[in-house]
């Protein structure tokens, strides 16, 4: 498809570790002028969902700075662009629950606010589980609870988790279970 948007000028305006914010001085599909704020994102958002044998998940709880509110949600974390998400993926799903996984399956790509970012999220279902001590980093203060994957869905449906990951990912697995590829 073709880009209706012309960018006319584009500065950055602050950055950090983890976010570029970059003003655009743009022409909008009507011909107009306009401006134009994009968050660009330094990592690839990485969810997720351990799953045994039994039909259990992990998730995890923490108090979310940005949203001032506490989040359950599915493990994830951030993984550099330039390498291996997959590595990301088992290295989060060690350092937040202590799980180590054997089988890994890429099951969404997400991109989480494409209005205002470039943030993609990849999320991924993680079986043949073996338990190990966990290791959060200095910014996590977690709480790690063991729940079936059908609570999860319910959690999730009825408005009690809001993480996007883990909205994506549980309502995934529902659409797997229903359809037979879970």
């Amino acid at each position: 498809m073709r880009n209706p948007w012309k960018t006319k000028s584009n500065e950055i305006r602050y950055k950090n570790n983890w976010i570029t914010v970059e003003h655009h001085e743009v022409v909008n599909p009507s011909g107009n002028d306009g401006i134009y704020g994009v968050i660009r994102f330094n990592n690839t958002a990485i969810g997720i969902v351990p799953i045994d044998e039994e039909g259990n998940t992990w998730i995890v709880g923490q108090y979310r700075y940005p949203i001032n509110e506490y989040s359950w949600e599915i493990p994830e974390g951030g993984g550099i662009k330039s390498k291996d998400p997959l590595e990301a993926a088992k290295r989060e799903l060690k350092e937040e629950t202590g799980i180590i996984a054997k089988k890994w399956k890429l099951v969404q790509k997400v991109h989480l606010s494409n209005s205002a970012s470039d943030e993609v999220g990849l999320i991924y279902l993680a079986k043949d589980l073996t338990f190990a001590e966990s290791s959060p980093e200095e910014t996590e203060e977690l709480t790690i609870k063991k729940i079936r994957i059908s609570e999860l869905i319910e959690l999730v449906e009825n408005g009690k988790i809001t993480d996007s990951l883990t909205v994506i990912a549980a309502l995934k697995l529902k659409v797997m279970y229903l359809t037979g590829k879970l």
